[in-house]
């Protein structure tokens, strides 16, 4: 239903750039992604989670219908994918594939190695049946408001472990811990191991995710993607776009779906700008994917 994701990430890691991969977590947010990658002529991916999608109150349909909607009615036309972001439950993975999402991501880096990939290699099965790709994780990434995952500990990925990993799931991009964390940092800082990313980029050929980029300096994000050899060419952003959308609000904690369809109208678009402009800065600042279109 959209451009391959793969292909997406192929084609930046050879130019030196990331593709944003952006949680709208509410469904009046997915427009707001889009425009902004209209406006910036980048590609974009959008994105939610098994987590966000109990939390806001949604599921796979409601997102796919309405980003198809959305690439419709706005007359999309540069490179978009929607991708199923941090998930265990394999029956949700279905219903994304079914429901003609590009891509989703199993999670199962908290297991043993030959467990998580086990799990990865069924998830493999299923999706490539529907021409639908994957992403996996090894490694944990530690999160501070646990909305999209459970793991609260740190392991950075092991390089020959990865290698060994895409290699025998054939896995379409791999998600690796190096220093990042999921939600907004407090006392810890913005930290990110580019000789790790290195030594991973040697063992692995499919492209990089890099999870937990909200609140990181763009000098480290930039670096993470520009590494000789190739970096990162897929980078997740969540919190900062929801943080845009509540404080436009003049609210300091989420609400669910529902509730967004009883905001003012004016109050939306104001809040709905918003996040179009945190994503516009992310392209320009952070991923070098603006004009990349």
């Amino acid at each position: 239903m959209g451009t391959g994701v793969k292909k997406m990430l192929q084609k930046a890691l050879e130019e030196g750039y990331a593709v944003g991969s952006f949680s709208a977590r509410y469904l009046t947010n997915i427009g707001p992604v889009l425009e902004a990658a209209v406006r910036q002529s980048s590609p974009v991916i959008v994105q939610v989670s098994q987590k966000e999608m109990k939390r806001y109150g949604s599921t796979c349909g409601q997102f796919a219908d309405e980003y198809r909607r959305c690439i419709r009615e706005m007359d999309i036309r540069v490179p978009a994918a929607l991708h199923l972001d941090h998930t265990k439950d394999l029956d949700i993975i279905q219903a994304a594939i079914d429901a003609g999402f590009d891509s989703v991501m199993i999670d199962a880096s908290e297991q043993p190695l030959e467990k998580n990939m086990e799990i990865v290699k069924k998830v493999v099965a299923m999706a490539h049946a529907k021409g639908v790709e994957v992403e996996a994780e090894i490694g944990k990434i530690s999160a501070n408001d646990l909305i999209e995952t459970d793991s609260t500990t740190q392991l950075y990925t092991d390089p020959q472990e990865a290698g060994y990993f895409a290699k025998e799931t054939a896995v379409d991009f791999l998600a690796v811990s190096v220093g990042t964390v999921h939600g907004a940092y407090g006392t810890r800082k913005p930290h990110i191991e580019l000789e790790r990313i290195r030594e991973i980029r040697e063992q692995v050929s499919v492209p990089l995710v890099l999870h937990g980029a909200s609140g990181v300096p763009s000098h480290l994000i930039k670096a993470a993607i520009s590494l000789e050899g190739g970096g990162v060419s897929k980078i997740n952003v969540a919190t900062d776009l929801e943080a845009a959308f509540l404080s436009a609000l003049g609210l300091d904690s989420s609400i669910t779906n529902e509730a967004v369809l009883k905001l003012p109208s004016e109050q939306l678009d104001k809040a709905h700008e918003a996040v179009t402009r945190v994503v516009e800065e992310k392209m320009r600042d952070y991923l070098l994917s603006s004009h990349r279109a």
